[in-house]
């Protein structure tokens, strides 16, 4: 009887829990490029607000630290390894097709796209679900989109715009209604690459979002249900400074006839013409100052990467703020570099029923661990993955 009794108990508890995330709802929004100290370095007072009054905290993004595939792996809580967008453009060694944002054919195909989105989880779980751009979600993935999401073929929202949508879809019938709103705004990431960023219209770009994001949560809690909206604002990567003078190129020490294709990028992924020629490349660069060079498959462990199947055969990362490249790169900002390093670290606020209020978490945490908070918030059970709610429960009430 004792044991039934408990047993009745932890039932009620699930039902209780899986209740209150019926009751809430969720917005998270992402800035692309809100490196964790622009808050430090320029004025933002609504963000100062959020870490006054909720929860403030650094969080790292997986490696490499590039939009698409931190933005899914935000989505999914799997590193880039393992849910396949292991960088913004790959080859596809089944095919010999590319992978980048700018081929529709390749970026809208569902094979590529691994892991279980946040939309689809909490979709099959019977919670209505909404994207607002967000990586990966106008593309069907497993056959499916979220119950709401915008094309990005079709002409873009502006930013007011976008706002507008998230009221708008907060604002249907109850039972229209989604529990989960996810926004992508591209500052200030365009503004960090093209002045890099500490600059003059970085600090533009920064207060502006910071100014639209305080609109976006006086509107939120306007509504009807304002008290009961978890909103988090976070991102993909943070920014750091380039220049021409720490430019390597691959033609002074490769070979082209060892080389099929180099998509270069941070990392730089190169696929060679013939399995023997994989040693003359990794040779060649191996001893190259501010490169590190790997084969695939022989990454550290605390990068999570190289082992994909559309992995290049050699893997070369510059060090920080160094670019290897065959074409020549302009001043200005860029990312994708150890996502240790702290120029790579994002931003992290929250706010609302669920968050603590007033708390700076001391330490860094993973952004793996986005998708099991999410679930959390909306009471439904995560899919597999590689981040833990165990590492951000000390963010929550």
């Amino acid at each position: 009887m004792k044991r039934i009794f408990i047993t009745s108990v932890v039932v009620w508890l699930a039902m209780v829990a899986w209740a209150a995330g019926r009751d809430s709802y969720t917005v998270i929004v992402s800035l692309d490029g809100f490196r964790w100290d622009y808050t430090e370095a320029y004025d933002t007072p609504f963000f100062d607000q959020l870490a006054q009054q909720g929860v403030k905290a650094v969080m790292t993004p997986s490696f490499p630290s590039k939009t698409f595939p931190n933005h899914y792996t935000l989505a999914t809580g799997l590193v880039p390894d393992h849910h396949g967008i292991i960088a913004n453009k790959f080859k596809i060694r089944s095919s010999g097709k590319k992978f980048s944002l700018s081929n529709t054919e390749t970026r809208t195909d569902p094979q590529y796209y691994g892991g279980d989105p946040v939309w689809l989880t909490a979709k099959h779980q019977g919670v209505k679900s909404a994207t607002v751009y967000w990586v990966g979600s106008d593309v069907a993935i497993k056959g499916e989109y979220a119950n709401y999401w915008k094309d990005y073929l079709q002409d873009l929202l502006t930013k007011e715009q976008r706002v507008d949508e998230i009221i708008r879809l907060l604002s249907l019938p109850e039972e229209e209604r989604p529990h989960l709103v996810m926004a992508y705004f591209e500052e200030p990431d365009a503004s960090g690459h093209k002045y890099g960023p500490i600059s003059r219209e970085t600090r533009q770009a920064v207060e502006y979002m910071d100014s639209l994001m305080q609109v976006l949560w006086t509107r939120l809690q306007a509504l009807p249900i304002g008290e009961n909206i978890n909103f988090i604002v976070t991102g993909d990567h943070g920014m750091t400074w380039v220049n021409p003078e720490r430019q390597l190129y691959p033609k002074d020490y490769l070979k082209e006839e060892w080389v099929e294709h180099i998509y270069n990028d941070f990392p730089a992924l190169i696929y060679a013409t013939r399995p023997q020629f994989v040693d003359s490349i990794y040779n060649a660069l191996q001893h190259v100052d501010h490169l590190r060079v790997w084969k695939r498959g022989e990454m550290p462990a605390y990068l999570n990467y190289g082992h994909n199947e559309n992995m290049g055969d050699v893997i070369v990362l510059p060090d920080v703020g160094w670019v290897f490249d065959k074409d020549p790169w302009k001043p200005g900002g860029t990312h994708g570099f150890d996502h240790t390093c702290s120029d790579m670290w994002v931003g992290f606020r929250a706010i609302g029923p669920d968050f603590k209020q007033g708390y700076t978490r001391a330490n860094t945490f993973r952004n793996v661990c986005i998708y099991p908070l999410l679930c959390h918030l909306l009471g439904v059970t995560p899919s597999p993955n590689d981040g833990t709610l165990d590492e951000v429960t000390d963010l929550l009430r």
